[in-house]
């Protein structure tokens, strides 16, 4: 089916076309079109056009409205307001028309593909091996996942990249422990994710504890890491066990977190070894990086530190050794010669800002970053306890991802069975697995990205506010009122006049792509998120004011209602899936 236009787009068009015939000389001029409380619609562009052809705003903005066809197709009524604003109505019948077009598109509810789509590289979702995840690794992958279903859905193409921590010196450690202590990790395939963590954890105490009483095993450890980043294939096949015990343990988290997470996908640090003395080799002979006390770094003139002298960027270590920006510079070549990549985008802690200012610049002087190739790092801010300070225990330790995850869904339990209506106990816990961890993630997702958030598990879990639990609920009931429908069937009846609810509930639903283009565009899900909850508050309003089943309205108006509930439901379940949250059947 062929993509449904938006009234707004639709009516942006009529407004162009009426200024050109206005104004000949003004065509191209942009309405700017935006939601008023006056009217659905209002156009300021008018004020521009006056101002740039040193005419009266009203004058010229009754001059255009001469030139708008109203009545009952598009647009209804159109007036002057103001100092030369325009207020326009929408049709009924255009809205009832529009949206009978989007239900009939399954999905995709009418909404376009991106015209020249590009590729777009998301890392995101980034734990550490052998480590534990914790409350610090929740928004990478929430925010990441999300952006991911919104470039998807608008169609760019997403390859996802987790860029975990797998390489380093701690390695040392850990593999030197190991060969002296063979057996100490039961094989991957033999543990659950609890198991796997709680080896790896035995395991890194253990050789933490050798390596900081013995000089002698951490001198050994040092020349481990050595061999490890030589390739000696015996150090590598032991750091394959930690880092396959670790994938078995990410996978248990992610499952809890209700995301997908590919094993193709999983590149870390590791898979740039190779590539990176040949990334030093380059920056250096391009002039890019020079040698300063043995190291090699790019400076910036304009980024100093606290002496006023220039901050480096260190890309090879006066030992030789590499660190985060070799690896950071070479994934960069690598998603973009490799994966032609248009846009790498990085969800990174807004921390680690100055040292990706620093990769990207670096990259754009070497050539890597190319016209039409654009970088940015989504920092994001930090999660906060109730006190407002970063989330801890009470002991002050990081609050671990699992238990945070499985504490969200105990809250969600005793929520769903408070309100259960039939449902099973298995059912109840069903549900609350998807409320629970749909609780943390909108939360997580209606904050904008760059802002600290407070993790209030008491307020994330309620019916009443903006939280998903009230989103959840409102798609459940709309599913129940179909139940109830019985024989009747969603249709559209245009010739209806529709409730003051309805219109304003209609105009929402037909947002919905622009919505999803302008979030995706931004990175920006906390906008695809308000319109979610709006969406929801706006169909509590229909519901009290506008019956469907009882007390039972005639059938034309029953089944046009059915209508406004269905692609209601059906735009709640796809907006919510789009940023990861299920939308239960039945609560």
């Amino acid at each position: 089916m062929a993509p449904v236009k938006s009234l707004s787009g639709s009516v942006n068009r009529q407004l162009a076309d009426a200024i050109a015939s206005a104004r000949p000389e003004a065509d191209g001029v942009d309405p700017l079109l935006r939601r008023s409380d006056r009217a659905d619609f209002q156009a300021n562009g008018i004020l521009a056009l006056a101002k740039k052809a040193k005419a009266n705003p009203r004058e010229l903005a009754t001059e255009v409205v001469s030139h708008i066809v109203t009545g009952e197709g598009l647009i209804k009524d159109v007036e002057v307001s103001g100092p030369g604003f325009l207020n326009i109505t929408i049709a009924d019948r255009a809205i009832t028309e529009t949206l009978a077009a989007r239900a009939a598109d399954g999905d995709r509810l009418g909404v376009p593909l991106k015209e020249n789509a590009g590729i777009t590289v998301v890392d995101y979702a980034q734990p550490n091996v052998a480590k534990e995840m914790h409350v610090g690794h929740l928004r990478s992958a929430v925010i990441g996942d999300a952006l991911r279903g919104m470039l998807d859905f608008t169609g760019e193409q997403t390859i996802g990249r987790h860029h975990i921590g797998d390489w380093g010196t701690q390695f040392g450690m850990l593999i030197q422990y190991l060969f002296e202590h063979p057996g100490e990790l039961a094989p991957a395939d033999d543990v659950d994710g609890e198991q796997a963590m709680s080896n790896l954890n035995r395991v890194y105490k253990a050789s933490r504890a050798v390596f900081d009483s013995d000089e002698e095993f951490k001198e050994r450890a040092r020349k481990r890491v050595v061999a490890l980043q030589s390739g000696d294939k015996e150090t590598l096949e032991l750091w394959q066990q930690f880092v396959d015990e670790s994938k078995v343990y990410f996978y248990s988290v992610f499952e809890k977190l209700d995301m997908e997470i590919r094993d193709e996908e999983i590149v870390g640090e590791s898979a740039y070894n190779d590539g990176m003395p040949e990334t030093a080799r380059l920056l250096e002979e391009m002039g890019v990086a020079e040698r300063s006390e043995g190291a090699l770094v790019v400076f910036f003139d304009e980024i100093r530190g606290k002496d006023d002298k220039p901050v480096p960027l260190i890309v090879q270590k006066a030992d030789g050794g590499f660190g985060y920006a070799a690896s950071d510079l070479t994934a960069i070549r690598n998603r973009v010669l490799d994966l032609h990549a248009s846009t790498l985008l990085y969800v990174v802690d807004v921390r680690q800002s100055l040292h990706f200012k620093m990769v990207f610049e670096t990259a754009r002087r070497a050539g890597w970053l190319k016209d039409g190739v654009t970088a940015h790092n989504m920092g994001y801010g930090t999660v906060l306890g109730a006190d407002g300070k970063p989330f801890k225990t009470r002991e002050g330790e990081t609050v671990r991802l699992e238990d945070l995850l499985d504490e969200a869904v105990q809250r969600a339990a005793e929520v769903v069975r408070d309100k259960a209506q039939d449902l099973t106990e298995d059912e109840i816990q069903e549900r609350a697995a998807q409320v629970g961890i749909g609780a943390v993630k909108y939360a997580d997702l209606s904050t904008s990205p760059n802002r600290d958030y407070k993790f209030d598990l008491d307020q994330m879990v309620s019916l009443n506010g903006d939280t998903s639990v009230y989103l959840q609920y409102a798609y459940a009931r709309i599913q129940s009122i179909v139940r109830k429908a019985g024989e009747i069937k969603p249709a559209a009846h245009p010739e209806l006049e529709l409730a003051p609810a309805e219109r304003a509930l209609g105009l929402h639903l037909d947002a919905f792509g622009d919505t999803v283009f302008e979030a995706a565009a931004e990175y920006a899900p906390h906008k695809l998120a308000a319109y979610l909850y709006q969406l929801a508050s706006l169909y509590t309003s229909f519901y009290d004011k506008c019956p469907v089943i009882k007390p039972a309205p005639p059938q034309d108006v029953a089944e046009n209602r059915l209508l406004l509930c269905d692609v209601t439901a059906r735009t709640l379940h796809q907006g919510m899936a789009l940023l990861g949250i299920r939308t239960p059947e039945r609560l």
